[in-house]
C-alpha cells in the first residue's frame, strides 16, 4: 500500500477518533465521560467557547507562547475592554480561567514561571481535550488543519486555516480552499508565495513565527492584500530585511507586529500612521559563537554591523505619535540613532513594557528623565554601550511603583545603587563585569525577587548573607536562578538560601567551561538543572552524580 493511502487511512482514523468512542457500543462505558466533557465545555462561559477551540489551531504538544496566544485574541476580537481593565489585561484573564479549567496547562516537566502558574511563559492544550477540541470544531466551520493526510473540504468558509509542517504544499489543493471568510492564517513551517490571497478580505491575524522561506516580496503582497489585518508575526523569519514604505498607508488596524529575530534594522516612517498600534517587538540577540550567513548573503552586511550586539532597530522621528503603545523594544536610543529617540519615548506615557539599547554616560540622564513620567512602566530592559560608568546614578529618576522586571545588560559594577527603586521587582537580569559583596547583598534583601538571571566575569558567586555571625535566610521568593560566567566559576549556596528555587540553569555558551556547585543540597525544592552549550561529558556526569545524591532527585536537562 502507498504511504499516501496509508497517510488516508491514518487521518481518516485520527478524524472519526472521537466520533468512534462516542457512538461504538464497545466503548458504552465511556458514555459518562463524554457527556461530562460536552458538559464541561458547553456550560462553560460564552467568551470562553471561542478560545477553547481556537487551541486546535495549534499543533497538539507544541509548546506555545503565552503572550503570542493572548495578543492573537485580542486581535480575533476575543477580549472586551472596560472601565476598569484594559485589552490585555481581560484576555490574561480568559487564559487564567482556561488554565484553571485544566483546558491550558504547562508543557511537561515545564518549571513554573515563577510569577504565578497562569503567567506561564509557554503552555499547551491538555492532550485528552484536545481530541473532544477538533472533533467539534467542524460544527461551526471554525478551525481547518492542512496536515499530514488531512482530506480538504472546498464547500466550507473556515474561520481559522492552519498550515502545518508536514503538509505537502499543493497549490492546486490550497486554492481549492474558500477563503472569503477566513479571519486567520497560522504557518508553520515552510512558507509559499501563493499562501496570501485577495480572497482573504477578512483576515485579521496573520502568524508565520518561525516560517523558513518568507522574503521582502512577500511582505510587500500582505500590505497590498490585507488591509484589514491586526495582527502580524514575523519573529524568527530571518530572511526578512525591510517592512515595505507603505506599510502605514495600508495597515492602518494593525494592533500588534512582532519582528523579533528578524534582520530588520529600521522601522519605515510611515508606521506613525498606524495610531492603532499597541505592541512593537523587534530587534536581534546573536550569540558569540553563533555563524554568520554566507559572504554572498544580503544579510551578511547586517550581520557584520550587529554581531555581538543587541541592536535595536532604529524608529521614525515621530514615533511619539504612537500613543496607543503599552510594548516597544528593542529600539536603538544611541547617538546613531538620532538626536530626538528620546524625546519620542517621553510621550509613549502608556508604555508597560520598554526595551532600548545605546544608552551611556552621555545620554543615561537624558534617557531615564524621558521614562520618570511613565508611570505604567511595568519591565525596563536597558543595553549599555562603552562608556557605562556612573549611568546608574540617574536610575534615581525612574518611577519605581509599578516596576516588576528589569533587564541591565552591560553594566560595569555598582548594582546597589538601585536599592530605593526596585523593591517590587519580581524579575531581575544582570550582565556586568564583577558583582561585589554590597551587590550581592543587595540581591539577596529584595524581598519579592522570583527569577533572577547573573552574567558575570569573576571566580566565584556566593549565595548567602550572615548578620552577627548567623547564616540568613535569604533569596526567600527565588524559583528560577540563571548563572552564565567566566571559566571554572564556583557557585556557592548557603544552607539557609533559595529554598523555594526549582530551576538553577547554567549556561556555557559565552565562556563558562567548568563550572563547580557547592551547596548543591541545600536547594530542597530543586526540580531541574538545564545546562545550556556544553559538550563536556566529564561535567555532566559530574552533575548527575551531584543530583543523583540531592533529596528531591532533580533532573538533568540540556538545552
Amino acid at each position: 500500500m502507498t504511504e499516501i493511502k496509508w497517510n488516508e487511512i491514518i487521518a481518516s482514523m485520527n478524524d472519526g477518533f472521537m466520533k468512534e468512542l462516542e457512538t461504538k457500543p464497545q466503548f458504552k462505558s465511556l458514555k459518562d465521560l463524554f457527556r461530562w466533557m460536552k458538559s464541561y465545555i458547553g456550560n462553560c462561559l460564552d467568551v470562553l467557547k471561542p478560545c477553547i477551540l481556537y487551541m486546535s489551531i495549534f499543533p497538539p504538544d507544541h509548546p506555545l507562547r503565552r503572550r503570542r496566544l493572548v495578543r492573537r485574541w485580542i486581535s480575533e476580537g476575543y477580549s472586551k475592554e472596560s472601565s476598569n481593565k484594559s485589552l490585555e489585561e481581560y484576555a490574561e484573564e480568559l487564559f487564567s480561567m482556561l488554565v484553571n479549567m485544566s483546558i491550558i496547562q504547562q508543557p511537561p516537566q515545564s518549571v513554573t514561571t515563577a510569577f504565578s502558574d497562569t503567567r506561564m511563559v509557554r503552555c499547551q492544550v491538555n492532550r485528552f481535550l484536545y481530541e473532544y477540541i477538533i472533533s467539534r470544531k467542524k460544527e461551526e466551520n471554525l478551525v481547518f488543519q492542512l496536515g499530514q493526510g488531512r482530506r480538504v473540504s472546498t464547500q466550507c468558509a473556515w474561520h481559522h486555516l492552519t498550515i502545518w509542517e508536514q503538509w505537502t504544499r499543493d497549490q492546486i489543493v490550497f486554492e481549492s480552499i474558500n477563503l472569503s471568510r477566513l479571519r486567520s492564517l497560522t504557518v508553520f513551517g515552510e512558507w509559499r508565495t501563493y499562501f496570501i490571497s485577495k480572497t482573504m478580505k477578512l483576515l485579521r491575524v496573520l502568524d508565520l513565527e518561525n516560517a523558513s522561506g518568507l522574503k521582502d516580496d512577500d511582505l510587500e503582497q500582505m500590505v497590498r492584500l490585507l488591509p484589514r489585518l491586526k495582527f502580524l508575526s514575523l519573529r524568527g523569519c530571518r530572511e526578512v530585511c525591510n517592512l515595505p514604505s507603505s506599510l502605514g498607508g495600508s495597515m492602518r488596524q494593525l494592533q500588534s507586529l512582532d519582528l523579533r529575530d528578524t534582520s530588520i534594522v529600521a522601522l519605515p516612517a510611515s508606521m506613525t500612521k498606524l495610531q492603532k498600534l499597541q505592541y512593537i517587538r523587534a530587534g536581534t540577540i546573536l550569540q558569540a559563537d553563533e555563524e554568520p550567513p554566507a559572504r554572498s548573503s544580503r544579510l551578511h552586511a547586517i550581520y557584520r554591523r550587529r554581531h555581538l550586539a543587541v541592536a535595536g532597530v532604529k524608529v521614525p522621528r515621530e514615533l511619539g505619535k504612537l500613543t496607543a503603545l503599552h510594548t516597544l523594544g528593542v529600539i536603538n536610543a544611541g547617538p546613531s540613532a538620532g538626536k530626538g529617540v528620546l524625546k519620542q519615548i517621553k510621550k509613549l506615557t502608556q508604555l508597560h513594557k520598554l526595551a532600548v539599547s545605546g544608552i551611556n554616560r552621555n545620554n543615561s540622564s537624558k534617557f531615564f528623565s524621558s521614562i520618570s513620567g511613565h508611570a505604567h512602566l511595568e519591565s525596563l530592559s536597558v543595553r549599555f554601550s562603552k562608556g557605562h560608568d556612573g549611568c546608574l546614578d540617574d536610575f534615581s529618576q525612574l518611577p519605581g511603583a509599578n516596576l516588576q522586571s528589569l533587564k541591565l545588560f552591560g553594566l560595569g559594577n555598582k548594582l546597589q545603587q538601585l536599592r530605593n527603586q526596585v523593591a517590587k521587582l519580581r524579575k531581575l537580569v544582570v550582565e556586568m563585569g564583577t558583582l561585589e559583596k554590597p551587590d550581592m547583598e543587595f540581591l539577596s534583601e529584595l524581598p519579592n525577587l522570583c527569577i533572577l538571571r547573573l552574567r558575570v566575569k569573576q571566580p566565584s558567586l556566593i549565595f548567602s548573607a550572615e548578620s552577627s555571625g548567623l547564616e540568613l535566610d535569604t533569596y526567600k521568593k527565588v524559583k528560577i536562578l540563571e548563572i552564565a560566567g567566566s571559566s571554572n566559576l564556583h557557585v556557592t549556596f548557603g544552607s539557609k538560601t533559595m529554598k523555594n528555587l526549582e530551576q538553577l540553569k547554567l549556561d556555557c555558551s559565552s565562556g563558562l567551561s567548568s563550572p563547580q556547585l557547592s551547596g548543591l543540597n541545600h536547594l530542597s525544592q530543586l526540580k531541574e538543572l538545564l545546562l545550556k552549550g556544553s559538550n563536556d561529558e566529564t561535567l555532566k556526569t559530574d552533575l548527575q552524580t551531584q543530583l543523583g545524591n540531592h533529596p528531591n532527585k532533580p533532573v538533568l536537562k540540556e538545552e
